[in-house]
């Protein structure tokens, strides 16, 4: 009896099995052991957990009406009570920044689900096909990277309205050629290997080697990438909030109570500079996450 291997049988055996040292969910138990073992990175994911937690059940973690006003507590300095004091009509702002961390997170998750759809399939797409289709992709790509991407932002903000969803649309449309040229460059490297080749000379379909060898080999830097802009993402919409474009008051969104304090900073300072410290941290904790998570990979 005679035992015949097609080129496509190849092809899947040029890759290593995920379960087998040197697959891919071997690969991914070796570097979660390696991050289990930084604390900075540990501490890190357990402050993003409770940014992330803190946005959709606000409250677990404070017992205060976020809208309730309270006049003969205006400006309360920080304490065991108010841990970020009050503002300026008595509302708890610890609670308001916990409420506001759902629109904003909300809004990150928007912009980075369309950055990361539309941008894949532009990056997949001129990656894999090349040609024209390569360069009228990456010269629309290169237009919209010449434009600030604040400026682009408050452009599209502006046609759209104002609002959580069109400030979240504004920034996922500025951040889509980053993950554009992302892709297109891991696809342009993970289509000349040895099992892709192989794929390709059996016969397979452009539509099963994209599935089955290019994608899952492409996501990595991807992945990095989406982490990284997410602190990207939260600081252009908290701008976009800090300007007046986010949702209208008496909403509490990060950019919105950091501007509600611009009028006390010598008498109050907490009211803006707490938040923005939540901000600020939130932000580096993002950074960290993405530079350790390239690290093992280097």
């Amino acid at each position: 009896m005679t035992l015949s291997l097609t080129r496509e049988d190849t092809a899947l055996a040029l890759e290593p099995p995920d379960d087998e040292p040197g697959g891919r969910r071997a690969a991914l138990a070796a570097r979660l052991r390696t991050l289990a073992r930084r604390p900075g990175f540990l501490l890190a994911s357990l402050f993003l957990l409770f940014v992330l937690v803190s946005a959709f059940v606000p409250q677990l973690f404070s017992g205060y009406d976020p809208y309730a006003t309270a006049p003969k507590d205006r400006l309360l300095p920080p304490s065991l009570t108010h841990p970020f004091g009050t503002d300026d009509i008595g509302r708890d702002l610890w609670s308001r920044m916990l409420t506001g961390s759902g629109l904003t997170i909300r809004a990150t998750l928007v912009a980075l689900l369309i950055a990361v759809v539309v941008g894949l399939v532009l990056g997949v797409v001129s990656g894999f096909f090349m040609g024209l289709t390569d360069s009228v992709i990456m010269r629309f790509a290169d237009v919209l990277l010449a434009v600030p991407g604040l400026l682009l932002a408050l452009a599209i903000v502006t046609a759209l309205g104002f609002g959580t969803i069109p400030v979240a649309v504004a920034v996922g449309v500025g951040i889509v050629p980053g993950f554009a040229r992302t892709t297109r460059a891991e696809v342009l490297r993970v289509r000349t290997l040895p099992y892709v080749e192989a794929a390709r000379t059996g016969g397979a379909s452009w539509l099963r080697i994209l599935v089955r060898h290019v994608l899952p080999n492409s996501w990595g830097p991807v992945a990095v990438l989406a982490v990284l802009d997410t602190g990207v993402a939260i600081i252009a919409i908290a701008s976009l909030s800090f300007l007046g474009f986010g949702a209208a008051p008496p909403a509490a969104e990060w950019g919105s109570l950091i501007a509600g304090g611009r009028n006390f900073m010598i008498t109050a300072p907490w009211v803006s500079l707490l938040p923005g410290l939540f901000v600020a941290a939130t932000v580096l904790a993002l950074n960290h996450v993405s530079k350790t998570l390239q690290e093992p990979a280097r």
